[in-house]
């Protein structure tokens, strides 16, 4: 899940998130290529959280990833969308005619995560719709691989179409959701409208 928010609201919402859901959050470093920095709390059962701004670069104005992110943090930041990760993106380009595009970031102990996304283009036109992501790296070197807390994510809301994400997904109306309750809300901007989580203190929407 991936929350944006102008640079001068960055480290108060790392920490107000954090505080919510009882665990703080590590600095995920810098996107060169999408001019955004990123802090991340990885959760229990393989998701994390990332709070992610634009940088004062050119990459911000170039990328899709940063002009979302610009984006949303323009409209007074939030949700910016949900990611699905996928171990091979070949059949999520053959499905969107185009190829993806590579990502990377040094976190601050020197690791160069990279990965592979797609889908922020369709994002950008369709607020509802996810992006798809493939690691480029080991296991135990993802975001999620080390959590930090208990806490999980029970629900998401999604103001949307179900029909349409399915076919975005290319899946079945109910998968890869099927872990988690979604709740279908009308009348609203598409989008990712909230996200519910199960944390030691119970619910937490946010």
């Amino acid at each position: 899940m991936s929350y944006a928010v102008a640079r001068d609201s960055f480290v108060s919402t790392v920490q107000w998130i954090g505080s919510a859901l009882g665990a703080g959050f590590v600095d995920g470093g810098v996107h060169p290529r999408f001019g955004t920095r990123n802090f991340i709390l990885p959760l229990s059962g393989g998701t994390f959280v990332e709070v992610v701004t634009t940088l004062d670069h050119p990459a911000a104005d170039r990328a899709p990833f940063g002009q979302a992110v610009a984006r949303r943090a323009a409209e007074g930041g939030g949700w910016l969308g949900w990611v699905v990760s996928v171990d091979d993106m070949a059949p999520v380009e053959a499905r969107l005619g185009r190829t993806s595009s590579e990502g990377h970031r040094v976190r601050p102990d020197g690791f160069d995560l990279r990965w592979r996304q797609i889908g922020l283009l369709e994002l950008m036109e369709d607020p509802q719709l996810p992006y798809f992501l493939q690691w480029l790296v080991p296991d135990e070197q993802r975001p999620c691989a080390d959590p930090r807390t208990s806490t999980t994510i029970h629900g998401v809301s999604i103001a949307g179409d179900a029909a349409s994400i399915a076919e975005f997904l290319g899946e079945p109306a109910d998968h890869p959701l099927d872990q988690i309750d979604v709740t279908w809300v009308e009348d609203e901007e598409p989008g990712l409208v909230s996200v519910e989580f199960a944390t030691a203190r119970g619910p937490v929407t946010i």
